[in-house]
Order: C-alpha cells, then structure tokens, then sequence
C-alpha cells in the first residue's frame, strides 16, 4: 500500500522481529514466539500513522496547549475562612506549640 500526499510517499513499514523483542524487552512485556508477526504489523501501522501526521500541512495554524479557549478566572487573594486552628488541634490526642504529636513509629 502506497500513500501520496504532497509529494511525500508513505511506504508501509516492516517491523522485523529483532526490533519487536528489543521493544517488547524494553517495554518489559512478555511476548510469546508467535506473537512476534502481529505486533510487527501493528507496529508498523503506528509508525505510518505518526508519519500521516508528520505530513499534515499544518502552515498557519498557531501552537496551542489547549484547543479550547479557555481563561482562568482570577479571583482575590483573600482569607475565606476563619481560623479553626487551636479548635482542630484541640481534637488530637496530643498535641504540642501548635503542632500534632504521634507516636514514634521508626526506629
């Protein structure tokens, strides 16, 4: 299967089973013997995929993080809540100078 799009050929690539061990070891994926040739084939449909979208014009369209346009709101910076402190730390088992205090655990 040959592809043509503005002068650029896309022939279909073959994975050999050298790279598809290498991969899957790299991966540390466990693949049997007869699986070598399917994931070959997948592989290289990937690759053809990656390189269909190397060769979409993409001239005049600006980069962009997010494709919405989205603001963030900004608000005050401003305390909303009351200071609940000395009413939490009341609630501990122990505490100590504003602190939690709980029991050692490592030696």
């Amino acid at each position: 299967m040959l592809l043509c799009r503005k002068n650029i050929i896309f022939v279909p690539m073959s994975i050999d089973a050298a790279t598809v061990r290498r991969i899957a070891h790299l991966a540390r994926i466990a693949i049997s013997e007869d699986e070598l040739a399917s994931l070959g084939v997948e592989l290289g449909r990937v690759l053809e995929l990656a390189d269909a979208l190397a060769a979409a014009d993409i001239s005049g369209v600006a980069p962009m993080a997010n494709p919405h346009d989205q603001v963030l709101g900004w608000r005050a910076d401003a305390v909303t809540e009351a200071d609940r402190a000395d009413a939490l730390l009341a609630l501990a088992p122990d505490a100590r100078a504003g602190f939690y205090l709980v029991p050692k655990v490592l030696d």
